[in-house]
């Protein structure tokens, strides 16, 4: 079992190379998060991506480009192994996508630091008159 303070260290390193990841779309930098038979859904309610070459297939498939968006975080919360991140992302020169993403990450971590589990719950919020 893990204390609250190692698990928040850990899912704070997580979250970290995550951002990195996210900003290279490098492979090895995205492999390097996961478990080899971790399942990432990149929604609540859809299948997941299982294993490193679904997971990095699926996030190329996606991917954003570098400089394209930005991302600020907060842990909320940790138990065990499991931590809640929540973000907001934003995508300053947006053009098909929406330009902001409310998010809550719940992350299963192993103790060598690689996600087993992750979801990502995002919500888009309306637009408002100065989104337009």
């Amino acid at each position: 079992m893990w204390d609250r303070e190692a698990a928040a260290a850990a899912a704070e390193d997580w979250i970290v190379r995550y951002i990195h990841a996210w900003g290279t779309n490098d492979p090895d930098d995205i492999r390097s998060l996961f478990t080899q038979d971790a399942e990432y859904r990149d929604g609540p309610s859809t299948p997941p991506w299982v294993g490193h070459d679904a997971i990095v297939a699926g996030w190329l498939d996606q991917k954003d480009d570098p400089g394209t968006w930005t991302f600020e975080h907060e842990l909320t919360a940790v138990d065990g192994n499991v931590a809640i991140v929540r973000g907001w992302t934003s995508y300053p020169t947006a053009t098909a996508k929406s330009r902001h993403y409310d998010n809550l990450m719940v992350i299963r971590l192993t103790a060598a630091g690689r996600a087993s589990s992750f979801t990502d719950w995002f919500v888009v919020p309306e637009a408002t008159d100065t989104d337009a």
